[in-house]
């Protein structure tokens, strides 16, 4: 896991749903959410609803969301950009869906798997890497987004989010097969 306090990576991809260009410093200024999911995953699948919630509720708290997909288009092709659109849509999402074709963003992030989620604070330094919360797919915990939710509403307060935070867990991102040597 990336240490705390390291800047967030620079990013410039487009969005799935709108089609301009979304960039780190679109946020410059306000805590960033940035959501490494994919559409075929059976734990993001589990969360869907709850990554739209987060967006409607901290989106007019001033906090930036993102949603990644670094996932590799041509082996799985339910993660390619016509697909993210239909099911950004289906759900009604609000944050920009991005596209990481290159998965060069996966990459700078250190994102391991999908959903993975990284949250810097107002001057962009990382201030929580980790889990959603403690639901998982047929674990019978309920999906609140507590761990995720904690730590935005700590950084909105000016406070640092709790220092244990626990890693996330999901499908690996799929890698190109060239990159996985990089």
């Amino acid at each position: 896991m990336a240490p705390l306090g390291t800047p967030c990576p620079t990013f410039e991809l487009t969005d799935i749903i709108s089609g301009r260009i979304v960039k780190d410093a679109d946020f410059t200024g306000r805590p960033l959410l940035v959501m490494f999911i994919c559409n075929h995953c059976p734990f993001v699948v589990h969360i869907q609803e709850e990554l739209g919630r987060l967006a409607h509720d901290y989106s007019a708290r001033e906090a930036g969301i993102v949603g990644i997909c670094s996932n590799d288009a041509e082996s799985y092709p339910a993660d390619a950009p016509p697909r993210m659109s239909e099911m950004a849509h289906q759900q009604g999402w609000q944050f920009p869906y991005l596209h990481d074709s290159t998965q060069n963003v996966a990459r700078s992030f250190g994102a391991a798997c999908t959903p993975d989620f990284f949250i810097f604070d107002s001057g962009h330094r990382l201030a929580y890497r980790g889990q959603l919360d403690e639901s998982r797919p047929k674990n019978g915990l309920q999906v609140t987004g507590s761990d995720v939710r904690n730590a935005i509403d700590a950084l909105l307060a000016g406070k640092s989010p709790e220092a244990r935070q626990l890693p996330s867990m999901g499908c690996n991102i799929k890698w190109r097969a060239e990159s996985q040597s990089h």
